[in-house]
C-alpha cells in the first residue's frame, strides 16, 4: 500500500522562471516589432507643425513633441529602424570578414604573423577614436557609418576565430580529413567553420550592442547619419537644448536605446554561459 501511495504521488511543481535570455529576446523582439509596424501607424517622422512644439505626453502623442512640433513616437519609431539595421549591418560584415581573416591567420601559419600585426595596429587605436576619423572621411550616410563602426570590430571577431581555428585544427577528424585528401578549403569550411558558431554568437551580439550604441555617438556628435534621418542619435542632439523646459524630448529616445543595448547585452551573456564561457 506504501508502494503504491508512493507511486502515484504527483511531483512538485516547479516554478516558472524567466531567464535572461527569454526577457532579451522579449524586449528586442517588441522593439524589433515597432519598428516594423510603427512607421506605418505613426505617419511622418519629419513632419513639422509649429503650433504643436513641446508638447508633453498625451493622448494624441504618447512620447510628445520636439522643438519644432514632430511626433516622438514617430520619430523614435523610424530610429528604431536605423539602430536595428546598423546594429545588423555591422555585425554581419564584421563577422564575415573577422572569420575569413581568422579562418586564414589560424590555419595558414605564414599568413598569420601579417594578419595579426596589422589586427594589433588596429586594436592599438580606440575604436570610437577610428570610427570617427572613418566617418569624417566623407559626408555623413548610412553605408559610411556601417564601414566606420564595420572596421575597428573586425580585429575582436579574427582573434576569436583564430584562437578556436589553432585549437580545432590538431583534432583528429581535421587530421583524418587532410590524410583522405581533402583540399584546405573543404577542411576550413567543412570541419572548422562550423565548430566557430557556439563562441561567435557572444561576440557577435556585443558587436551589435556597440554598432548600435557607435551611430548613436555619431550621430550626436554630427559625424553619423545626416540631420534629416530620425535616428535616435539625431533625436538626443537635436533636443539637447530643451532638457530643462522639455525632457521627454531626450529621455524617450535615450530610454529606447538603452533597452535595445541591454537587451542585445542580456542575450549575449546567456549565451556565453550556455557556451561556459
Amino acid at each position: 500500500m506504501t508502494l503504491i501511495l508512493r507511486q502515484y504521488t504527483p511531483l512538485p511543481r516547479r516554478p516558472f522562471v524567466v531567464d535572461q535570455f527569454t526577457i532579451g529576446i522579449g524586449i528586442l523582439g517588441a522593439i524589433a516589432l515597432m519598428a516594423i509596424v510603427g512607421p506605418f501607424v505613426t505617419g511622418d517622422p519629419n513632419g513639422i507643425a509649429p503650433a504643436n512644439r513641446l508638447l508633453p505626453p498625451s493622448f494624441m502623442h504618447p512620447f510628445g513633441t520636439d522643438g519644432l512640433g514632430r511626433d516622438l513616437l514617430a520619430r523614435v519609431a523610424s530610429g528604431a529602424q536605423i539602430s536595428l539595421l546598423v546594429g545588423l549591418c555591422v555585425a554581419g560584415a564584421a563577422t564575415a570578414l573577422g572569420v575569413g581573416l581568422g579562418l586564414v591567420a589560424g590555419y595558414f601559419r605564414r599568413l598569420d604573423l601579417i594578419i595579426m600585426r596589422v589586427m594589433d595596429g588596429m586594436l592599438a587605436i580606440p575604436e570610437l577614436l577610428l570610427a570617427v576619423a572613418l566617418a569624417g572621411i566623407a559626408q555623413g550616410s548610412f553605408g559610411m557609418v556601417v564601414f566606420a563602426l564595420t572596421v575597428p570590430q573586425i580585429p575582436r571577431i579574427v582573434r576569436v576565430a583564430r584562437s578556436e581555428v589553432l585549437s580545432l585544427r590538431n583534432r583528429l577528424y581535421v587530421d583524418a580529413a587532410v590524410i583522405s585528401g581533402s583540399s584546405k578549403l573543404k577542411i576550413l569550411v567543412r570541419h572548422i567553420l562550423p565548430n566557430l558558431i557556439a563562441p561567435l554568437s557572444v561576440q557577435v551580439t556585443y558587436v551589435c550592442a556597440y554598432a548600435i550604441l557607435g551611430e548613436a555617438g555619431l550621430s550626436f556628435i554630427g559625424a553619423g547619419m545626416p540631420a534629416d534621418t530620425p535616428s535616435w542619435g539625431v533625436i538626443v542632439s537635436e533636443n539637447r537644448s530643451y532638457f530643462q523646459q522639455a525632457p521627454w524630448t531626450i529621455f524617450v529616445a535615450g530610454a529606447f536605446l538603452t533597452l535595445t543595448v541591454l537587451a542585445i547585452s542580456s542575450i549575449g551573456e546567456a549565451l556565453r554561459k550556455k557556451n561556459g564561457g
